[in-house]
């Protein structure tokens, strides 16, 4: 079986244009071969601000919703963010989720395709690396991000360039090469916590 990639849309807002680079990715990646590429939208868990009373990391989840959005996470071996730079970060929905959850994020390497103005979503990428970085998670330097990005959308969907394209080949070759390493790392956590 194939690595399952999750392919996570950040932004929830109205308008929003991320599930466009989140299908293209998932077709891309598809193509690539290396995972099994899983599309995660945020906006269909309804997840409110942050809350469960008891700390995330003792997995004793009340509400439905957290239930649903851990067990998704769960079975993630990787994960893609695609993500919207607001105000020099990522959206507020996309640090809710990931707060939400602490050992399902463990051990588990990640990328991004980020989209904005003209740094193409790099500063919030940069501000999300510090989060997942608390949470084990292994944010690689290879990434995807589009400048400017209304240029490559027409008819409905994301067109990118030859420079795009050759990016996401790059990242899904790192996630591969990382997801294999960090695989042994989590049943040993695991069963290190079972004992």
């Amino acid at each position: 079986m194939k690595p399952k990639l999750h392919i996570i849309v950040g932004s929830t807002r109205p308008g929003r244009v991320g599930p466009l680079f989140a299908k293209w990715f998932a077709d891309f990646a598809r193509e690539h071969g290396a995972f099994e590429p899983v599309l995660v939208d945020i906006a269909d868990f309804d997840l409110p601000l942050f809350d469960e009373p008891k700390h995330p990391r003792l997995k004793q989840y009340e509400n439905e919703h957290t239930k649903r959005w851990s067990q998704t996470i769960e079975k993630g071996d990787a994960f893609v963010f695609v993500t919207p730079e607001y105000n020099y970060f990522i959206p507020a929905p996309l640090v809710n989720a990931i707060t939400y959850l602490v050992n399902e994020w463990h051990y588990k390497p990640a990328g991004f395709l980020s989209y904005g103005g003209v740094s193409g979503g790099l500063r919030a990428v940069e501000s999300a690396k510090t989060l997942l970085n608390t949470l084990k998670v292994v944010p690689i330097p290879e990434g995807v991000p589009v400048p400017n990005y209304p240029q490559f959308l027409a008819d409905g969907a994301f067109k990118p360039n030859d420079l795009i394209t050759a990016g996401a080949r790059t990242m899904l070759d790192e996630l591969e090469r990382w997801t294999g390493a960090l695989k042994a790392l989590r049943p040993a956590k695991q069963s290190a916590a079972a004992a």
